[in-house]
């Protein structure tokens, strides 16, 4: 799935609020983004930097998603020599 915004400008937005001396309200309104949209960002940049528990890094996210499609693909393998097995074992048979 495409991200709506780049990388960079993502970073430009973090380092925004970073700064502190402005409410995140007002560096969302200014760049033109949804406050939960930069609050979503916000936490995940801290799960990134280890500043916060109970989520995963976009690193682990990364693998997860790999991860989950590796075993898809492992899974639809399987079933495809499954159905070989039994379909060479009938030939057998005759």
């Amino acid at each position: 799935m495409p991200r709506p915004y780049p990388k960079e400008f993502r970073e430009g937005a973090l380092a925004l609020v970073r700064q502190g001396d402005r409410p995140i309200r007002e560096v969302a309104h200014e760049l033109g983004i949804a406050e939960s949209c930069l609050r979503r960002w916000m936490k995940q940049d801290q799960f990134d930097r280890r500043e916060r528990d109970g989520g995963l890094t976009s690193a682990e996210r990364e693998e997860l998603r790999r991860l989950r499609s590796e075993n898809a693909r492992l899974k639809q393998e399987k079933e495809i020599l499954r159905k070989a097995a039994a379909f060479f074992a009938r030939e057998e048979i005759r």
